[in-house]
């Protein structure tokens, strides 16, 4: 990946996916070869990373409405890429306010938007929507943790994929 000056945007050939974690991640929401995974890809509007999804009927809690959980993976991994893409940082989601106004549809674009509104050096906030149809459809402050290497092979209980460890203070 080329490295990006922090605040600035990446590189406009820079894929924005899961593959820059390198060829063993796993994230159920953002790696392209995840078998059942969201295969999620992202991409910078301004000072907005935004991601587009059609959630499909296996993606349903109620009937014709994607699960909330579901819902909030998406909107967790924009925000996360936001960090990512514009920061060149990783961060561990540390909390959410959020709310559902209307149902996310299945089989209808949704479209997940992140701002970063504040940081320092250990600490992100960010502002997501997720809209379909035009309107919001969840709303969200989250704030991320920023973590060094050594603090991120605690939390996960190893060593760091050499892919991972570029975006860890």
């Amino acid at each position: 990946m080329h490295q990006h000056p922090i605040g600035t945007t990446p590189h406009p050939g820079t894929r924005l996916d899961g593959s820059l974690f390198g060829p063993q991640n796993r994230c159920f929401a953002c790696s392209p070869d995840h078998p059942t995974g969201l295969r999620l890809k992202f991409h910078v509007e301004g000072d907005e990373v935004v991601t587009n999804f059609t959630p499909a009927r296996s993606h349903e809690g109620a009937p014709g409405v994607m699960h909330g959980g579901l819902v909030t993976t998406v909107a967790d991994e924009v925000g996360v890429w936001a960090l990512i893409a514009l920061l060149g940082k990783f961060g561990f989601t540390g909390t959410m306010n959020t709310r559902f106004p209307r149902p996310v549809r299945v089989e209808r674009e949704v479209q997940g938007r992140a701002k970063i509104t504040s940081k320092s050096t250990r600490i992100v906030h960010a502002q997501i929507r997720m809209v379909q149809d035009g309107a919001d459809c969840f709303t969200s402050t989250m704030s991320f943790i920023l973590l060094n290497q050594k603090g991120a092979e605690t939390m996960l209980g190893g060593p760091l994929p050499e892919g991972w460890k570029k975006y860890f203070r």
